[in-house]
């Protein structure tokens, strides 16, 4: 049987059904996917080697039949023992904290171990030799070459089976695969063919060929990604044109007459990139990135006003309702003394008061309405929506970004973060938006001085809380979880002492036996809207001394006089998630403090409060966030909705992410629907990876 790329996986020998689902839950249904199912690693496996052939120090493999399992838990550090036999005689193979392999393995099982032989006892040896099992003696010998793959596995499909079934698929599949690139295009960047490379990766000659395979094909999932991007990009540019909405000085005049300080530096320069922008029919898709603090909102701001001065209507869309809230009431704050109609769009607004307020909306009688994803709803229609802005970007996708687009003209888009992107995730994730950044903090703004606590500390922590709360200042207390949750006592990972503290106990334990002098507060998303609204409002106005909250308070609420955060089992948090709850405090002129209290089991949860206490540059610490959690994890592919990486890792290819990018972007600029025929399966295979998430369905 000749197997296709659309062979379902269980047709395929030695599969069958109950291996097809194993194979389903690595994400393999038909064998084309077996092709970019990638090796992690490989060993290049020295001569094989009888026994009786072995000497001290030389480097080889064998092959035997399991005879004796022995596991010495004595051993310091406990140690498995394995006798194997072959024709020559008996061998012992030896590892060390490696108690699984006793579950992998069987007396009269046949198992191939390479690695280097050294003497112990007068008696030749192997330590901690790789292994694999062999199930086919004969399949496995006429098979045998100088390397293994190390394909990402599970307890239930080891690696050699998978390796089995790629090596059996891989003739017929390799004869169906089709170019890329014409050969001219390959040669210019030293590409072998795709075939070729699909063939090095899966069974290389040496390492040399497997690292040219790799570049090969990282190069290719890279610029189908940033091809996608760049007609997406281009689709922007030549569909529905916006309303130019074009700027003077008269109208620069009563903007800043409106704004109660002098902007920075960054901020003017933002500001005119987003002013040129918006004097174009061509629609803005720009990224607005600027650490906490740094005053995003009040560029926003000017691109609102610049807008009503056009006579047109502006959105603008949080992901919370806290945040939408408090934008409402920070733009309404420097419109008190203009014409300017803002509203506000609750999920909770129902009856003839929203009706009334979609009338208004509909009719060009409101000019800025700010709200959640509410906005996005069928009946919330604008007279003439002219630009939308869309906070903390990373919370949506494209889809709420296309959802705005109305009939005969498109509005701008300006889409605004405070979680600092790397310069990777920026030309990927939000590759199809021009970026500014806000890098400069208004004047007056002291860093948060960061400390890494041990737990024992925390009573000296209260009672310098308290002198700074009794002059005038305000606190966060951060908690992991809501409600505590029950445990198992019989677990030692679970003892109580470990238990991890949740913001519900731990509010009424602030309240009742450390402050009982102080008002404290509490906040979590699981309260009422109301509730939450009213929580913060006591807050901001200083009933509350103390909050106790959860991550609720993670993205946006502004609150100057809040100069102290506690942050309770800090190495839980991501890093990103760490830099955006110190942000809420540093915010007036007083010096803040932000305290995490961890003791982390690992070595990344160690790293993360580490460099917390370093620096409070945003953008270095996206960068440390990468590499230690990936791009796969950063945002979360159900927030940007892009497919995951199969082989490209961009913490380490940059180089090749900057040359994916030039060449797709030449290509787009020449051929903006990539009509040429030499790139036909590329095109195909980016569409088929694509368009859904970054809506190309329409480019064909």
């Amino acid at each position: 049987m000749t197997i296709t790329s659309q062979t379902a996986i269980q047709y395929i020998k030695g599969v069958g059904p109950h291996r097809a689902e194993l194979f389903q839950n690595l994400g393999i249904t038909l064998a084309g996917d077996l092709l970019e199912y990638f090796p992690r690693g490989y060993d290049f496996q020295p001569d094989l080697m009888r026994t009786g052939e072995l000497y001290v120090n030389c480097t080889a493999t064998i092959i035997g039949e399991v005879i004796t399992i022995d596991v010495n838990r004595r051993s310091k550090p406990p140690r498995v023992d394995i006798t194997v036999e072959d024709a020559d005689g008996k061998f012992q193979l030896s590892w060390f904290n490696a108690g699984y392999i006793k579950d992998k393995l069987i007396p009269g099982d046949i198992i191939s171990a390479w690695g280097k032989v050294n003497s112990y006892r007068n008696k030749l040896q192997m330590t901690n030799p790789a292994w694999l099992k062999v199930e086919n003696i004969d399949e496995y010998l006429s098979n045998y070459g100088s390397v293994q793959c190390r394909y990402p596995a599970t307890a239930e499909l080891a690696s050699n089976e998978i390796s089995r079934t790629i090596r059996r698929c891989l003739p017929d599949l390799l004869n169906q695969v089709e170019e890329y690139y014409p050969a001219n295009y390959r040669q210019d960047r030293k590409l072998p063919t795709r075939k070729e490379a699909l063939q090095w990766i899966h069974q290389p000659e040496d390492q040399e060929q497997a690292d040219q395979a790799r570049r090969s094909l990282v190069y290719d999932e890279l610029l189908q990604m940033q091809l996608a991007v760049a007609m997406r990009k281009a689709r922007n540019k030549y569909s529905l044109p916006a309303c130019a909405l074009p700027s003077s000085d008269e109208i620069d005049r009563r903007i800043r007459r409106l704004l109660p300080f002098t902007l920075t530096g960054a901020q003017d320069r933002v500001i005119n990139e987003i002013v040129a922008d918006l004097a174009t029919s061509e629609p803005m898709n720009r990224l607005l990135q600027g650490d906490v603090g740094s005053g995003k909102t009040v560029v926003a701001l000017y691109a609102l006003l610049l807008t009503i001065a056009n006579r047109k209507q502006a959105a603008i869309m949080a992901p919370t309702e806290i945040l939408a809230v408090q934008h409402y009431n920070e733009i309404q704050k420097y419109l008190t003394d203009s014409q300017v109609k803002i509203t506000l769009l609750k999920g909770g607004t129902s009856g003839t008061a929203r009706k009334q307020l979609l009338d208004e909306i509909s009719n060009g009688q409101i000019d800025i309405v700010v709200g959640t994803q509410a906005l996005l709803q069928q009946d919330v229609n604008f007279n003439e929506l002219g630009l939308v802005i869309i906070d903390e970007q990373h919370k949506f996708g494209v889809k709420q970004r296309e959802a705005f687009r109305s009939k005969a003209t498109a509005p701008h888009y300006l889409v605004m973060t405070a979680t600092p992107i790397p310069r990777t995730l920026a030309m990927t994730v939000f590759g199809d938006l021009d970026v500014s950044i806000i890098d400069e903090l208004p004047p007056g703004r002291k860093p948060v001085e960061t400390r890494w606590v041990r737990n024992d500390r925390l009573p000296e922590a209260y009672s310098g809380l308290r002198r700074l709360v009794k002059q005038g200042r305000q606190a966060y207390f951060v908690y992991p979880r809501i409600e505590q949750e029950e445990i198992d006592t019989e677990d030692p990972w679970l003892n109580p002492a470990q238990q991890l503290k949740a913001a519900v106990d731990e509010h009424r334990h602030l309240q009742q036996d450390i402050f009982p002098e102080l008002n404290v507060g509490l906040l979590h998303g699981q309260m009422p809207a109301e509730e939450k609204k009213q929580v913060m409002a006591d807050f901001v106005s200083g009933k509350i001394n103390i909050l106790v909250s959860t991550v609720v308070i993670e993205v946006g609420v502004n609150v100057p006089n809040a100069t102290v955060m506690i942050i309770e089992h800090a190495d839980r948090y991501g890093l990103a998630q760490l830099h955006q709850l110190r942000g809420r405090i540093g915010r007036g002129a007083q010096q803040s403090y932000c305290l995490l209290f961890g003791n982390p089991r690992s070595e990344e949860g160690r790293a993360r409060l580490e460099i917390m206490t370093r620096t409070n540059d945003g953008f270095k610490i996206a960068e440390e966030d990468l590499k230690l959690r990936g791009p796969g994890e950063f945002f979360g592919t159900s927030q940007h909705g892009m497919p995951g990486m199969k082989i490209a890792d961009l913490t380490r290819d940059f180089d090749l992410l900057n040359m994916a990018r030039r060449d797709a972007q030449s290509l787009i600029k020449d051929d903006p629907h990539l009509t040429n025929p030499d790139f036909s399966a590329l095109k195909r295979d980016m569409l088929q990876r694509y368009s859904q998430c970054l809506g190309l369905i329409d480019i064909s």
